[in-house]
């Protein structure tokens, strides 16, 4: 393992309903390294296990073998809890990971002291307030006039940036992406991929994106992952990518994956 490796999986396997008609075997003997600083977009079909990595790296779901190695510990059999101050995390639901009926301040707060020793409290010091006003102003969009709304009052693309400054705020280790643009409309979608990219370059994040998008899996990060039937079937350089189209991935993409439907 190099010194520059943040995240290591090891020969990850996960099946589901297992010795039963359903069985279904979503990870086989997966293995990559994730180093300090890599964006990386991961493509591939329905079922190709793209979100039950995700989960497994989250802890979200426990692996039957492998190991996974989070800056050198292995995090394998940790509780999801017990990791969660490493890893940030954007899901495809712009209702997940927020408190709608809090304030955008108190969800923030949430964030923020999150790994504390000291329990929450709602009420939000000066000092505090003033840091969140400043976050929100950096991602050019006017929250930091929406301190005190609901966050279920918000718009979809504006509860997905605020979920990605909760998720990247205290700089985790990892940031893992699952598809998290793909609820919303095209145009802002871009905007939240724009702030994404952003974040992760001001921050210095090492970063998992799964996409749909061709083009998106292309434009952004420094590397690519092609799954397929739980397996890594290719893994593409920032230089590779840079002589493909999003025609020729694509083609790449239905050599693999016969069949999936790619006009999503």
């Amino acid at each position: 393992m190099s010194v520059n490796t943040i995240l290591d999986i090891q020969g990850l396997s996960k099946t589901y309903q297992q010795k039963t008609l359903n069985e279904h075997q979503v990870l086989k003997e997966l293995s990559f390294q994730v180093n300090k600083g890599d964006f990386i977009t991961v493509i591939g079909g329905n079922g190709s296990g793209k979100s039950s990595l995700l989960n497994a790296i989250a802890g979200s779901s426990i692996p039957d073998k492998g190991k996974i190695l989070l800056s050198g510990k292995d995090i394998t059999r940790l509780k999801e809890e017990q990791r969660a101050d490493q890893i940030g995390r954007v899901f495809q639901d712009p209702l997940m990971g927020t408190a709608p009926r809090m304030t955008v301040a108190e969800n923030l707060a949430i964030a923020f002291r999150r790994g504390k020793k000291r329990r929450f409290r709602r009420g939000i010091t000066a000092n505090e307030k003033e840091l969140y006003m400043d976050l929100l102003a950096k991602l050019g969009l006017g929250l930091e006039r929406r301190l005190d709304s609901e966050m279920g009052l918000l718009s979809g693309g504006q509860r997905q940036a605020i979920t990605l400054l909760m998720a990247t705020m205290k700089k985790p280790a990892i940031l893992l992406l699952d598809e998290h643009t793909a609820a919303l409309d095209p145009k802002t979608a871009q905007t939240i991929l724009s702030l994404t990219s952003q974040r992760i370059k001001e921050e210095k994040l090492t970063a998992l994106m799964i996409t749909h998008n061709m083009q998106d899996a292309l434009t952004y990060g420094n590397r690519l992952l092609m799954l397929d039937s739980g397996k890594i079937v290719m893994d593409l350089s920032q230089e590779e990518k840079e002589s493909l189209t999003a025609e020729s991935l694509i083609l790449l993409f239905q050599q693999h994956s016969l069949g999936f439907d790619l006009s999503s």
